[in-house]
């Protein structure tokens, strides 16, 4: 990917789409320009400090509920502020405001002057646009489909939930929408933008038979409007969440143990994503407290094993065309054939780690100081066809869609439950079994990958990921692999 950067006069025009909409939806209406950012930056500088950013936000979501065919919720909100940064040395100084106008800025810049170091004064530079890369186009989903189009098209969708088995009893379906416009300006003159759509459609049913219920669930979204829901994007989240709650309905109690398990492709990289991703994230790396700590260079996981974290895959959920500081996303190669290669980062721990920044920088809002996150993690493929991998089992589990799960990113410890899985016996996948959760510590699960399929696939655009109490939207994705000798959680 390229990044297109212009260096503009003292009069500048801001081109692009992007800074057309952010200029019209955040600065205009409370009178600022270019050449006001730059004095509040300037002032900010002038008190010797190592970094200043202003982070501008306007965003409109929406959500509907659908419960036994009757609307049970609609949400609708707009929101819109500015946040101001201050860095020095490891200390960050942050302040916020809703109220986008000059002398809240100036405001909130002089809440941050606390944090001035004895250094040397410097200025803030010339104005340079960076054009980031258009990964998604800028549409309003909220727009794309009246109310009651929204509503019919979750009508459907249970429809086509319950014509697919008689004993599915209950069904509930979600679809929520977002249009964000943010915009960045940095003492170093940098000034991004970018307009981010985000739809997420949501399906649950449950299944009675003999007294007995299960549920079942699916989805998916990315940054698009609701046009991507088509009828066939209905019948395949419907058929996968009925698959689910149908086959739990037959699973026996899992059994415990230490087994060979089989990870499925796609969803069940929310493993790696939480065992593995988060150990190698900057900042808990500067501090020393991720099991992955000084490992640059040596081996941590088996040979044939290579993880990226990529935000430039279009349309994904995890996508960003720049990250919450105005940097171009990338994709980063972070273990390689087993080797430690690199961490993600942001701006802050890169400059403290003397590290290349990775685009990386995500916040929630405005109200958020950004932090090195995921975009989009997952591991490359394998060489083995997946059918390959299952006739190797003597007996073990076969995981193939994940629910929750807990992980101390200290140690590497998790615990994760199957929302759905299987035993195999003599290389064939027998029986569905329910209860089952997976036991281990993510460095060490990497160690003991001893297959890795040829079916690598992302998630299907459902994943939020939680760091230090903000959500951002993530994607997650795997090929299907076997573990030697992890530790099963049963209720047999």
């Amino acid at each position: 990917m390229t990044t297109k950067v212009d260096t503009l006069s003292n009069s500048p025009k801001i081109l692009g789409s992007h800074f057309d909409l952010a200029t019209e939806s955040l600065l205009a209406p409370a009178s600022l320009d270019i050449a006001k950012l730059q004095n509040v930056l300037g002032d900010m500088m002038s008190h010797k400090i190592d970094y200043a950013d202003l982070y501008f936000q306007y965003s409109r979501a929406e959500s509907w509920g659908l419960e036994e065919g009757q609307v049970k919720s609609g949400n609708f909100s707009i929101d819109q502020g500015v946040g101001v940064r201050a860095v020095s040395g490891e200390k960050t100084a942050f302040a916020y405001s809703d109220d986008i106008t000059l002398s809240a800025l100036q405001e909130a810049a002089r809440a941050t002057k606390a944090i001035a170091s004895l250094g040397s004064e410097q200025t803030a530079n010339s104005v340079i646009k960076r054009q980031a890369s258009q990964l998604y186009l800028p549409q309003d989903p909220i727009a794309s489909l009246s109310a009651d189009a929204k509503v019919k098209l979750l009508e459907r969708l249970e429809a086509i939930a319950r014509s697919l088995d008689s004993r599915i009893s209950q069904v509930t379906a979600s679809i929520a929408g977002e249009y964000e416009v943010v915009m960045v300006a940095r003492h170093d003159g940098v000034m991004a933008a970018d307009v981010r759509p985000l739809v997420r459609l949501s399906i649950n049913v449950i299944a009675e038979s003999n007294g007995r219920r299960e549920q079942g669930s699916s989805g998916g979204g990315g940054r698009f409007d609701y046009s991507y829901f088509t009828d066939a994007i209905l019948q395949e989240y419907a058929q996968k969440a009925v698959h689910q709650a149908i086959v739990n309905l037959d699973a026996r109690p899992a059994p415990a143990g230490s087994m060979t398990v089989v990870l499925g492709a796609g969803w069940p990289g929310i493993l790696l994503h939480e065992a593995i991703g988060h150990g190698l994230e900057g900042d808990f790396n500067r501090k020393g407290s991720s099991a992955f700590s000084n490992m640059i260079g040596q081996q941590v996981a088996a040979k044939g094993i290579t993880i990226v974290d990529d935000g430039t895959i279009q349309n994904r959920r995890g996508s960003l065309s720049m990250d919450d500081e105005g940097n171009q996303t990338n994709r980063t190669v972070l273990i390689e054939d087993g080797i430690l290669r690199g961490y993600i980062q942001d701006t802050l721990n890169a400059r403290l780690m003397n590290m290349p920044v990775t685009g990386n920088a995500r916040r929630e809002s405005y109200a958020h100081i950004p932090m090195p996150r995921m975009t989009n993690t997952y591991m490359l493929n394998g060489t083995l066809p997946p059918e390959e991998i299952i006739k190797s089992v003597k007996k073990g589990l076969y995981a193939a869609n994940f629910g929750g799960g807990q992980v101390d990113i200290t140690s590497g410890k998790f615990v994760f439950s199957a929302a759905e899985a299987y035993m195999i016996e003599d290389g064939k996948i027998t029986y569905p079994v329910k209860g089952a959760t997976l036991i281990g510590n993510g460095p060490e699960v990497l160690k003991r990958v001893s297959m890795i399929g040829n079916d690598m696939s992302l998630d299907s655009g459902v994943g939020t990921c939680g760091k230090e109490g903000q959500s951002v939207p993530v994607g997650v994705g795997q090929p299907t692999l076997k573990i030697d000798a992890l530790t099963v959680g049963g209720t047999a």
